[in-house]
């Protein structure tokens, strides 16, 4: 089993979305306490017990419980935002997040008669994960996950190990933090994509591997060559 170098208190904010639910999957799979957080403490719990139940039998998996997304927060060393982008900025500032590893996996997407599109945030001088950081000065504000998908971290496979995990972000340590966790879903360390602001361009990229998805069929990801 790939672990980090120690196992964390992990918050999924957006638990019970189809991205939330995997990433939570993956994490507990792999000896990480978990807690999937919703707007409802009831719509959490079912799927944190559905969650449980796929662990069984795997040797060393941690704890998972859902939990409303305040207490889900609370105790949490690290908060994944998995949430859609519409009400982000209000939930965001509604969570005790300072002082916190803040994974932002938010995809800014819209969709028309042409397809999918990443959405311009502040002009296009932003993104959801430099929201994130100034809305809370003092989370640690880490940019990733953005391109993996749902049906495959959920499905039985121990791990993504074609795609890579970017990662991005200004605080060194939080984002070391998170290149660990990475190991969870592609079996090795996620790869540092550079400074916050760079996900100016992750988020969006989103959208070309939808399209993707839809002309082939398929669940495409990332992978970088190279390093």
């Amino acid at each position: 089993m790939t672990q980090s170098a120690r196992p964390y208190r992990i918050a999924v904010i957006g638990g019970t979305g189809p991205q939330g639910k995997g990433l939570g999957y993956r994490f507990a799979r792999h000896g990480h306490t978990v807690v999937l957080g919703s707007r409802s403490a009831d719509k959490a719990g079912p799927v944190a017990a559905e969650v449980t139940e796929r662990l069984a039998g795997v040797e060393g998996a941690g704890q998972v419980t859902g939990a409303a997304n305040p207490d889900a927060c609370a105790d949490a060393e690290v908060v994944v935002l998995a949430v859609p982008y519409d009400g982000h900025d209000e939930l965001v500032a509604s969570l005790p997040l300072d002082g916190k590893v803040v994974v932002s996996c938010v995809n800014p997407l819209g969709f028309d008669k042409a397809g999918p599109y990443g959405r311009l945030v502040d002009g296009g001088e932003g993104s959801a994960a430099e929201s994130a950081q100034r809305i809370v000065p003092g989370a640690r504000v880490v940019g990733a996950f953005h391109h993996v998908s749902a049906p495959i971290l959920w499905s039985d496979r121990d791990y993504l190990d074609e795609e890579d995990v970017l990662v991005c972000g200004d605080d060194a340590d939080a984002k070391q933090v998170v290149i660990e966790l990475a190991r969870c879903v592609t079996g090795r360390d996620g790869v540092d994509a550079g400074r916050l602001r760079l996900a100016r361009q992750l988020e969006p990229l989103t959208a070309v591997l939808i399209s993707i998805n839809k002309r082939y069929k398929t669940h495409s990801g990332i992978r970088i060559s190279g390093i």
